[in-house]
């Protein structure tokens, strides 16, 4: 891969990784971007899954205008309810919330493979992440290219898993009767997806497995937990091998935007213990039902559609 210049819009794409990334220079996120830029950017999505930008200083509004551009923004989670006031987009990723809520110093609420929320029958399209306040070394974030993932398994292996359904559960972490407790409990999100989901715009084949809801369900239609277990860490393993992989080192202004669809991540459980804080917002795209290969849709067993505005 090489880099990508668009005189047009005076876009830079330089890929970062040999699958997947790349860090987009020559645009400031607090303008409002014309139409040739904005196509610029998602074209750039579309083909490296993940795109970052540096030096960006913007705050929760301009971060929740830029979204707007790529699509319905959601309500910040399907649990959350103490958003930044004015902001009900925004999610904090916040380790002083993890340390007040949990008992102990976290920097991220979820330190597994993960795409996000895919326990909702329509899993968010998109995020958009961006630093605020970061500990001096340490908490890195990494995103996998479930596209290679799928494409590089056997041909055999491919044809099996097209097959496959799998249940994805929101998992709880929150005290025992606490305001959160009761709101996963309330919300109850449960659905089976296809393992593999053909993307809406680029029509790729995506290996769709995220240990993160799916380790706890434990569930693959047609075949016993023991069975579904065994499979699925069959899966995690080809979804999270390294080489499908990139790691970005957070820096004050840098903001990721990635791919929810063809992607998942980790944030990198190494700064917690040092008792430094990290703060990053998170704004989310309204997602689609997904499909397998043989057009069939997930299904929903529990829980409502997610929608934005």
């Amino acid at each position: 891969m090489t880099a990508t210049p668009d005189t047009a819009v005076g876009l830079d794409v330089i890929p970062v990784a040999g699958y997947i990334g790349a860090q987009i220079t020559g645009v400031d996120l607090r303008e409002d971007l014309d139409d040739g830029t904005v196509a610029q950017i998602q074209s750039a999505l579309n083909e490296y899954k993940v795109v970052f930008f540096r030096d960006q200083q913007i705050g929760h509004a301009e971060q929740v205008a830029f979204a707007r551009r790529f699509g319905k923004v959601t309500p910040a989670h399907p649990h959350e309810e103490n958003p930044p006031e004015g902001f009900p987009e925004i999610l904090p990723i916040d380790s002083r919330r993890y340390d007040k809520n949990l008992g102990r110093k976290r920097t991220s609420y979820d330190h597994s493979w993960h795409t996000d929320v895919t326990a909702l029958i329509n899993p968010p399209a998109a995020s958009i992440l961006r630093a605020d306040i970061l500990p001096p070394y340490g908490g890195d974030t990494a995103w996998t290219n479930l596209v290679a993932a799928y494409e590089n398994l056997p041909k055999e292996l491919r044809a099996f898993v097209d097959t496959l359904d799998i249940k994805h559960r929101f998992q709880a972490r929150a005290a025992e009767g606490s305001q959160r407790d009761r709101k996963i409990k309330e919300a109850n999100l449960v659905s089976y997806h296809p393992a593999v989901r053909v993307h809406p715009l680029t029509g790729e084949r995506a290996l769709f497995v995220s240990p993160g809801f799916t380790r706890g369900a434990r569930e693959i239609r047609g075949f016993t937990p023991d069975q579904s277990e065994r499979l699925l860490k069959l899966l995690w393993a080809e979804a999270t091998k390294t080489e499908y992989t990139v790691r970005f080192q957070w820096q004050p202004g840098s903001v990721a935007f990635w791919d929810n669809r063809a992607t998942a991540h980790l944030a990198i459980a190494d700064a917690g213990h040092l008792g430094h804080d990290r703060v990053l917002y998170r704004v989310t795209l309204e997602g689609d039902v997904p499909k397998g290969v043989d057009g069939r849709e997930s299904e929903s067993v529990s829980g409502e559609a997610f929608l934005g505005a």
